[in-house]
């Protein structure tokens, strides 16, 4: 067995008490809370990006196609699904589905309250089961082959400021000339926190806006296109754009609601500098306990210079019971970490207000090589810093440390 290493065993805190004891265990305390607090702060953030990322991305795909238009109008310019990019998305590997979609302002119609709405229109095509999270209440829009059906999904605000619920029969005025309504009925409701959406858009038959625009069977407002990996967005849109009509235009979601975007990579910077402090403050507490734990054992250091053990031999047997600390460190914070991670994961123990914070409690990601990345840094930095208060036993001489009381 190397003998640094035995000795290390030895002197570990499993073989002594009172005051090296305890600095043991502080030492092991230090380095579980860090790793701890640092793999839940990387659960909740991945958690909390995934959650609106994926409520956005239901809402939109993960990119608009349409055509190119020479305003901002709520109403897109009608394009085809005989155009050559519908007719071939399935060939490229990097497309999970396409689906189509309309939009057409209006004013809808309570007992009481009128509310300015924008209904997307939508097929049978439309990911429904993405889409399920957000509906709270009732059904989804039932489509019908023979005709457009009447039946809308709200969502819960405008349903509170117009008084109405599942069930309910509205009017609803779409600005067109010469103006024309429909009587629409509630069939469900929907929330996803995000403005952008619950205060203003309601899901309807895209064959409305058919009906309503004078438009053929084939025409549609654009395509939302729902890729494999959402991670490879950047990398995906030159490719996909190339496969294009040449009247047709590329939307990135991440860029057309960038302010969320923008807002959620931002929340990046904030993990990473918590997790910089830390690693700060794990490394400082393993190079203070070490310099401890070289006084403790001034004596133990000169018997063994005086019995012919050479400097790096010493200084390997303070670096093994370093590595030993935040090795029992590790284990035990992670631990604790996914111990947590997963009670609040399955029984949702932790609420928020979703009027602050987008979701109802607080969500975690299972990052696995995040948390695997997250290990091994802390397990380098804390292991290299080792080294540093090792170097002060080259300048113990044996007489006065066998003398050191």
């Amino acid at each position: 067995m190397n003998l640094s290493y035995f000795i290390a065993k030895r002197i570990s805190f499993r073989r002594t008490g009172g005051f090296t004891g305890t600095i043991h265990r502080i030492a092991v305390a230090s380095v579980a809370i860090g790793i701890a607090v640092s793999l839940i702060s990387f659960m909740i953030l991945g958690g909390f990006q995934r959650e609106i990322s994926d409520k956005v991305y239901s809402f939109t795909g993960h990119f608009q196609v349409m055509k190119f238009m020479s305003s901002n109008a709520f109403e897109e310019s009608p394009t085809s699904t005989n155009s050559n990019f519908y007719q071939n998305y399935t060939q490229n590997d990097a497309i999970k589905h396409v689906q189509v979609f309309a939009h057409k302002p209006g004013l809808l119609k309570g007992d009481d309250e009128v509310e300015g709405v924008l209904m997307k229109g939508i097929g049978p095509d439309f990911d429904s089961l993405s889409f399920g999270n957000s509906l709270v209440k009732g059904r989804f829009i039932q489509f019908s082959d023979s005709g457009a059906v009447n039946e809308v999904v709200l969502s819960t605000k405008i349903a509170n400021k117009l008084m109405l619920d599942v069930g309910d029969r509205v009017i609803m005025y779409f600005v067109q000339d010469p103006p024309r309504f429909r009587r629409l009925e509630i069939v469900g409701l929907y929330e996803t926190f995000l403005e952008n959406f619950d205060d203003r858009i309601i899901l309807g038959d895209i064959q409305t806006i058919r009906n309503l625009s004078s438009w053929t069977e084939d025409q549609v407002g654009g395509f939302e296109v729902f890729v494999h990996n959402p991670d490879n967005i950047a990398s995906i849109q030159k490719p996909l754009y190339a496969d294009l009509d040449y009247d047709l235009r590329l939307i990135s979601i991440q860029d057309k609601y960038l302010e969320i975007f923008d807002w959620l990579q931002l929340l990046n910077n904030n993990v990473y500098v918590f997790l910089t402090l830390i690693l700060f403050v794990a490394a400082f507490n393993m190079v203070s306990i070490l310099f401890i734990l070289i006084m403790e054992r001034t004596q133990m250091i000169g018997i063994l210079k005086a019995l012919g053990a050479r400097n790096r031999q010493i200084r390997r047997v303070f670096v093994w019971n370093g590595v030993r600390i935040i090795g029992r460190g590790l284990l035990i914070g992670n631990s604790l970490a996914f111990v947590i991670g997963f009670l609040q994961d399955r029984f949702q123990l932790i609420p928020l207000n979703p009027e602050n914070y987008y979701m109802s409690f607080v969500p975690i990601f299972w990052n696995w090589p995040v948390f695997v990345a997250i290990n091994i840094a802390v397990l380098v930095v804390t292991t290299l810093v080792l080294f540093i208060p090792a170097m002060l036993i080259s300048n113990i001489q044996p007489i006065k440390a066998i003398r050191f009381d």
